[in-house]
């Protein structure tokens, strides 16, 4: 497997060619990753179309989950969504933070971060804005969020303690998160865990259920709780593309499972920024 800046490269490149397509075509796909299973569409993404706030234009279809669904945003909120694509969680977010919030949106890859300014430019928010940035180093000041969301985006990191360490900073004492994600029970084919385009399909880069719930709480969350989970299900003919017959089957028969969890957590109201859970 690559290292991580090799990994974070792939990502890159992959994702600025995903914010060129249509939502139709990531639909179709894992992530926007592989092209066009005949089997089924929308693989992993959830419908938004009903939410206050939804645009669709910032919605390229490359979600697991509805986490601003579950994010318990209030108005007046100062929110941060990672990985925040085409805008399309960040516009969700300011329909429940309101005129008085303020939402930032963080993307790794330039052409994201384009097509989210021109979105938002459009629309005439505001108090809207993006920011181009890895999330292992999310550049914003400690203490400022009340609010994290992300939508699909950790499975992608290679290192996803550093993702919850900055989370934990600049979340302030007394606020939340709500991620969407994919996890795993049991262990990946070796074929779908080295090729580089299922990683950024979102699949290879998740970790077991267990050791990511374990991440959240080594970094000093607490009321950790999942809101969501369903079953991740694959179509053969992106399958067979890594993995033989004989693998198939087995892969099929198992109990590996790929998974779209939605997690809320919290940072203790205790840790006032005088201590050294804040640093």
């Amino acid at each position: 497997m690559e290292n991580s800046e090799q990994l974070k490269e792939i990502v890159r490149k992959k994702y600025s060619e995903i914010a060129l397509q249509d939502k139709e075509t990531n639909e179709a796909s894992c992530c926007g990753s592989t092209c066009c299973s005949t089997e089924v569409h929308n693989i992993m993404s959830d419908d938004y179309s009903t939410m206050e706030g939804y645009n669709p234009d910032a919605d390229l279809g490359l979600g697991c989950g509805l986490p601003t669904q579950f994010a318990k945003i209030r108005k007046g909120n100062t929110v941060i969504d990672l990985g925040s694509g085409a805008g399309n969680d960040c516009f969700i977010a300011r329909a429940e933070a309101g005129e008085d919030g303020k939402v930032i949106g963080i993307d790794f890859t330039p052409a994201m971060i384009d097509k989210a300014k021109a979105n938002a430019q459009k629309l005439g928010f505001a108090n809207v804005e993006f920011r181009q940035g890895d999330i292992e180093n999310i550049p914003v000041s400690a203490n400022i969020a009340d609010v994290i969301v992300s939508n699909c985006v950790l499975n992608l990191v290679p290192n996803k303690d550093n993702v919850f360490k900055e989370m934990f900073r600049v979340l302030k004492p007394g606020g939340h998160f709500s991620i969407s994600d994919v996890v795993l029970i049991g262990n990946l084919p070796e074929a779908l865990r080295r090729d580089a385009e299922m990683y950024a399909g979102c699949v290879a880069g998740a970790i077991q259920k267990e050791d990511y719930l374990e991440l959240i709480n080594a970094n000093g969350f607490s009321n950790v709780t999942i809101q969501k989970e369903k079953a991740i299900n694959i179509p053969d003919d992106i399958l067979k593309n890594y993995l033989n017959e004989q693998e198939l089957t087995n892969f099929k028969k198992g109990n590996t499972g790929i998974f779209s969890i939605t997690v809320y957590a919290e940072k203790s109201k205790s840790c006032g920024c005088d201590t050294a859970c804040c640093n």
